[in-house]
C-alpha cells in the first residue's frame, strides 16, 4: 500500500512539475513579447533566452525556435552577431535532436532558423554566405508545402537580390510574389508587396527604383480600382436577379416589364454614382501621388547636400582659420570644431572597420589613465580605481580617449570634496564593462536622450562644441561596444562603456 501511494505522489510531483514548467515558459515569452513591443530591447532579448532555454528542456520545438530567433534577432539588433550566431546554432541543433525523436522532418523551423541567419549575412553585406543561405531557405519552403513561407521566401529573395544591386533579379522574385497574390485575389497583399518594394528602394537610396515602383503601384491602383468595381457590379447584378426572382414569386399580377425597367434604373443610378465618387477618389489619388513623388526627390537631393556639406566643411574652413591668430581662443575652439566634424564623418564611414585590440592588463591600464586627470580635479576630490589584475583584449589607444574623456568631464563637473571612481566590471565570458561616476551635478534629465547626438545644442564654442560624447560613442561602437548613461544613478553621473570581445 505505501508503495503504491510513493507511486502516486511521485507521478503528481513529476505532473505538477511539468505543468509548471510549461506555465514559466509561456510567461517568460509573453514577458520577452511586451518587453520587445515597449523596445525595452535587452531586457526582451534577456527574457527570450530564458524562454527558449525552458522550452527547450520540455522538447516544446516551435516555442523554442520562435524565442531562439527573436533572442538571435535582439543580439544581431546590437552588432553581437557572434552571440547571434551560436543561438542560431544551438537552435538548429535542438531542431534535428527533435527531427529525429520524432521520426519526421520540421522544414517550417529551419525555414525561420535559416531566415534569421540570412538576414545577419545581408546586413552584414557578406553575398556568398547570404547566397547560400538563400538557396536553404528556399528548399525548406518547397519542403513544408506552405502557401505563407513559399511567399516569404520570395519575399526574402527579392530583398537579397535588391541589397546586392541584382535589381532585376529581384523585379522578378517581386513579380512572382505579386502574380500569386493576384491569383487569390488578395489585392491588400499586392498594395503591401508594392510598399514594401518603395520602402526598400527608398531605404537603399535607389532613385530609379523608386520611380519605377510609383509608376507600376500607380497602373496597379487603376487595375485594382477596375476590378473591385467589377466585382462590386457582378455582385450587384445578382443582387438584382434574386430581388427580381422574389418580386415575380410574390406579385405575379404585377408586370415583369415594369421592375426590370425599375430595377436597371437603380442600378444605372448605382453605378453612375459609383463612377463620380470613383472618379473624385482616383483624381485625389493621383494628384497625392505627384505630390508625394516630388516630396522624395527633394528630401534625397537635401540628404544629399547634407551628406557632402558635412564630409567637407573642415576642408572648407582650414584655409580662411589659418589666416588667423592661432592664439585667440575663438580660433583655437574652431581649429578643435573643424577636427571634430572632419572626426565625425570618419567615423560614420568606418564604422564597418574594427580596431585592431591587444591584450593588456586591465588594473594597471586604469591606473594610468587616472593618472592623467589628478592634476585636473578640484581640491580634496578622491579618486578611486577598482578594477582587477586581469588580462583582457583591448584597444588600448581609443579606450583610453574615451576614459580619459568621461574622466576630464567628471573633475570638471564634481566640486571639492566629491569622489570620481574608475570600475571595471567583467559581465560575462566576452562581456565586460568600464564605470566612470562622480558626485557631481549629474546630467539635466532632458538632455540626457541628446547628449550622443551631434549638433542638438547651439552654444558658445569656446566652452566646448558637444562633439566629445557623440565622438566617443562612435568609437565605442567600432571596438563592438556601446557607451551609455545610467539614468537610474542619482548621486551625480555615471557612464558605462560596455566592449564585448
Amino acid at each position: 500500500m505505501k508503495r503504491i501511494i510513493t507511486i502516486l505522489f511521485t507521478a503528481l510531483f513529476f505532473l505538477y512539475a511539468q505543468t509548471y514548467a510549461q506555465s514559466r515558459a509561456d510567461e517568460l515569452m509573453k514577458q520577452a513579447q511586451e518587453s520587445l513591443a515597449k523596445k525595452e530591447y535587452i531586457k526582451a532579448r534577456y527574457l527570450f533566452l530564458q524562454a527558449y532555454n525552458s522550452f527547450a528542456s520540455q522538447e516544446k520545438y516551435a516555442p523554442a525556435v520562435e524565442c531562439g530567433v527573436n533572442a538571435s534577432a535582439l543580439y544581431h539588433r546590437e552588432n553581437y552577431y557572434k552571440e547571434a550566431f551560436e543561438l542560431l546554432r544551438s537552435a538548429e541543433q535542438l531542431v534535428g535532436t527533435g527531427e529525429q525523436k520524432l521520426q519526421k522532418s520540421l522544414p517550417n523551423l529551419r525555414f525561420h532558423i535559416t531566415k534569421e541567419r540570412l538576414q545577419m549575412y545581408i546586413n552584414t553585406k557578406n553575398p556568398s554566405r547570404a547566397k547560400e543561405q538563400l538557396n536553404k531557405l528556399g528548399e525548406a519552403a518547397q519542403a513544408a508545402k506552405s502557401d505563407s513561407l513559399n511567399n516569404d521566401f520570395l519575399y526574402t529573395q527579392a530583398n537579397y537580390y535588391y541589397t546586392f544591386g541584382m535589381n532585376s533579379q529581384g523585379d522578378t522574385a517581386f513579380k512572382k510574389l505579386i502574380e500569386q497574390y493576384k491569383q487569390q485575389k488578395n489585392y491588400a497583399k499586392v498594395d503591401e508587396c508594392y510598399k514594401t518594394l518603395i520602402g526598400i528602394a527608398r531605404k537603399a537610396n535607389n532613385a530609379g527604383l523608386v520611380a519605377r515602383t510609383y509608376d507600376k503601384y500607380i497602373i496597379w491602383t487603376d487595375s485594382v480600382k477596375a476590378l473591385t468595381a467589377q466585382d462590386e457590379l457582378n455582385v450587384l447584378k445578382r443582387k438584382y436577379d434574386e430581388s427580381l426572382a422574389t418580386i415575380q414569386e410574390k406579385d405575379d399580377s404585377l408586370s415583369a416589364k415594369q421592375y426590370i425597367i425599375i430595377g436597371l434604373c437603380i442600378l444605372a443610378a448605382i453605378l453612375a454614382a459609383a463612377l463620380v465618387i470613383g472618379t473624385i477618389i482616383l483624381l485625389r489619388f493621383i494628384l497625392l501621388t505627384r505630390k508625394q513623388k516630388k516630396a522624395i526627390s527633394i528630401a534625397n537631393e537635401h540628404n544629399e547636400l547634407k551628406t557632402k556639406f558635412i564630409q567637407n566643411i573642415s576642408a572648407q574652413m582650414k584655409p580662411t582659420l589659418d589666416t588667423l591668430d592661432p592664439k585667440l581662443p575663438g580660433v583655437q575652439a574652431l581649429h578643435t570644431f573643424s577636427g571634430h566634424i572632419q572626426e565625425l564623418s570618419e567615423l560614420e564611414n568606418s564604422l564597418s572597420e574594427p580596431y585592431e585590440m591587444e591584450e593588456k592588463n586591465v588594473s594597471t591600464f586604469c591606473e594610468n589613465v587616472m593618472d592623467k586627470i589628478r592634476g585636473k580635479v578640484q581640491e580634496d576630490v578622491t579618486l578611486t580605481v577598482n578594477a582587477p589584475k586581469l588580462n583582457v583584449k583591448l584597444n588600448p589607444e581609443h579606450l583610453e580617449r574615451i576614459l580619459v574623456h568621461l574622466l576630464e568631464n567628471a573633475a570638471e563637473y564634481t566640486p571639492t570634496g566629491g569622489k570620481i571612481w574608475l570600475d571595471f566590471k567583467k559581465r560575462g565570458a566576452h562581456t565586460h564593462q568600464f564605470i566612470i561616476s562622480d558626485t557631481g551635478c549629474g546630467i539635466p534629465e532632458e538632455q540626457r536622450e541628446e547628449i550622443f547626438k551631434p549638433f542638438t545644442e547651439v552654444k558658445d564654442l569656446t566652452q566646448g562644441d558637444g562633439l566629445g560624447l557623440p565622438i566617443c560613442s562612435l568609437i565605442a561602437t567600432k571596438m563592438n561596444g556601446n557607451l551609455t548613461l545610467d539614468s537610474s544613478y542619482t548621486k551625480g553621473a555615471r557612464f558605462i562603456l560596455e566592449l564585448h570581445a
